[in-house]
């Protein structure tokens, strides 16, 4: 690719194959062969797709899987899970498994707040500031009436305005600090219409504010943006039981597994290295449950490895103790996600998984989503003090490496009987593998 394009958006969907496949593939005619056998073979079902996103070639396919036996609250769940990585929906339906029968898991919406920034320069004097921003307040709520209506008659809408002063961090940098309540929406279009209205009245206003000289009046709006840290917008999950009841593992007792899991947690809570791997892992069953709900899986991401560093060090969003005979293991962790708007309405997959899971509304799904994240750390920790990780793993991962050495469904079958006393690493297959060949 040695000059850049003109017009690309223009081409159709046909030229912008023909294009990349021109200027990026060995093999054009194969490149453009694959990217056409991901396109859904219904029509509308591919315009729909299309239509997700710019310059779409094809589609990238992620299977969805179901993690069944879930007992959250007393109520069952089979939780879709969308995912590449091997052993994921396999460790939590082994968590779920593990733990209905030991209570299941209990969880507690902690807020539902979300937050939304106008951020500024302003170049005076700051009880002026103060002054004023106190007077435009109602009227900034005034003019965005007819953007919040709709939310208020539901019963959410705005519920707070704060003026920051931020001029420690960046000299004349200041902040109007939006608290929103959106209900079952994700509420970014909604959040962010809001600020923009909020920083339009604010900015006229402060023209006409007779308190201001022409320095003070001359406010620089910087940016109106919703923020992903939503650390008030919050759910905890838990499971406990007596420590004689964690009964399953062969090599440890229960008291020695149990100590042995609250020293791996304690460890993860200590040591940022640690804690990152550990924070994945939990994440692994977060993200995959919130691509199959069609929700926002980056800005989740990012709201809960801040929540993770909020005390300054990066850490553990699990937690562990055992207190008079009896074992806790817990997650409190941010999740701003929503059960209508976005893909919601539009992606098919979505609105069956949405179903699958009862028709949540965005508060019961926060509570499965933390379920998905808690029960798949579980299952990672209990495999990192007794088994070790690769065992279980490798397992899972065994087709995938059966599958890129081109096996057939017989020497697939043969493998996965052969490995299931072996610990299947890449090395191992691929020698195994290459002996059978050699030998048939």
């Amino acid at each position: 690719m040695k000059q850049p394009v003109q017009g690309f958006s223009k081409l159709t969907k046909e030229e912008k194959i023909n294009w990349i496949a021109e200027h990026s593939f060995k093999n054009p005619e194969e490149g453009i062969e694959i990217l056409k056998k991901y396109w859904h073979t219904d029509a509308e079902v591919q315009k729909l797709h299309d239509e997700f996103i710019e310059n779409t070639i094809s589609n990238f396919l992620l299977p969805i899987g179901i993690a069944p036996n879930f007992k959250i609250n007393d109520q069952l769940y089979a939780i879709p899970m969308a995912i590449e990585e091997s052993s994921v929906v396999a460790a939590a339906s082994k968590a779920a498994k593990f733990w209905i029968d030991r209570g299941g898991f209990k969880t507690e919406i902690i807020g539902t707040e979300k937050i939304g920034q106008v951020h500024f320069m302003y170049h005076g004097d700051v009880e002026k500031l103060k002054e004023f921003f106190k007077s435009v307040t109602p009227l900034m709520l005034e003019n965005a009436a007819d953007i919040t209506q709709n939310m208020e008659k539901r019963g959410g809408g705005v519920t707070g305005i704060t003026l920051k002063d931020k001029t420690n961090s960046i000299p004349n940098y200041y902040q109007l600090h939006c608290a929103f309540e959106t209900l079952d929406a994700m509420g970014a279009n909604f959040i962010n219409s809001c600020l923009e209205s909020f920083a339009k009245t604010f900015k006229a206003e402060a023209l006409n504010y007779n308190s201001f000289n022409e320095t003070e009046k001359d406010i620089q709006i910087v940016m109106s943006i919703l923020s992903n840290y939503v650390p008030n917008c919050l759910v905890k999950a838990e499971v406990s039981c007596k420590v004689e009841d964690l009964n399953e593992d062969k090599e440890l007792t229960p008291e020695e597994f149990a100590e042995k899991f609250v020293r791996a947690v304690s460890i993860a809570e200590v040591e940022p290295y640690r804690a990152v791997t550990h924070n994945k892992g939990i994440m692994n069953g977060i993200d995959s449950v919130v691509i199959a709900t069609g929700n926002d899986f980056r800005a989740i991401e990012a709201g809960a490895h801040a929540y993770a560093a909020k005390n300054g060090t990066y850490s553990s969003l699990t937690h562990a103790k055992v207190e008079n005979g009896i074992f806790r293991f817990w997650i409190e962790i941010p999740l701003a996600l929503g059960t209508v708007g976005g893909l919601t309405k539009l992606h098919p997959m979505v609105k069956v998984a949405l179903e699958m899971l009862g028709h949540p509304d965005a508060k019961k799904l926060m509570e499965i989503t933390a379920v998905a994240g808690l029960a798949q750390n579980f299952g990672a920790v209990r495999s990192l003090i007794t088994s070790g990780i690769q065992k279980g793993h490798m397992k899972m991962h065994l087709l995938n490496i059966l599958n890129q050495l081109g096996a057939t469904e017989k020497e697939k079958a043969y493998f996965v009987n052969y490995f299931k006393d072996k610990t299947a690493t890449h090395s191992a297959v691929v020698a195994a593998f290459e002996q059978l060949r050699a030998t048939s």
